[in-house]
């Protein structure tokens, strides 16, 4: 078991690349449906200085950032908390129950955002190439 542990601990920073990405790209879907409307959705796009509008700007440029892994550590945190704040302004106020107000992808994202904050980038990130020309 030990030997297991050790070969796979080797890919770990490959893992988090791929949350990293993934995240990444899932976040900056949902700034793009809102400011681009692509995917298309049935509202029209928000003003860009209202909440909404603040909202899919972070999350179409951190999304961007993040897949990056440009500034990973700071974007991440305000990310984590937009999330928390969506989650409390938006989803909570309508039920207590996470799977009722569906509010589940805002505390996920919160949490990997969270994550990423106190791991950084993984391997694959622009962080990762200014550390090392540094």
């Amino acid at each position: 078991m030990a030997a297991l542990t050790t070969r796979l601990t080797g890919y770990a920073p490959f893992a988090l690349a791929a949350l990293r990405i993934m995240a990444g790209l899932l976040f900056l879907a949902h700034g793009s449906q809102k400011l681009l409307g692509f995917p298309p959705r049935e509202k029209p796009a928000p003003e860009l200085l209202s909440l909404f509008g603040i909202g899919g700007l972070m999350e179409l440029v951190g999304g961007i950032l993040i897949v990056l892994g440009l500034f990973t550590r700071p974007v991440a945190f305000l990310l984590s908390g937009e999330m928390a704040v969506a989650y409390f302004m938006f989803h909570a106020p309508r039920s207590p129950f996470p799977t009722l107000n569906g509010g589940d992808a805002a505390i996920l994202f919160c949490f990997v955002f969270l994550y990423l904050v106190a791991a950084g980038p993984g391997a694959f990130s622009l962080d990762e190439r200014r550390r090392h020309r540094i």
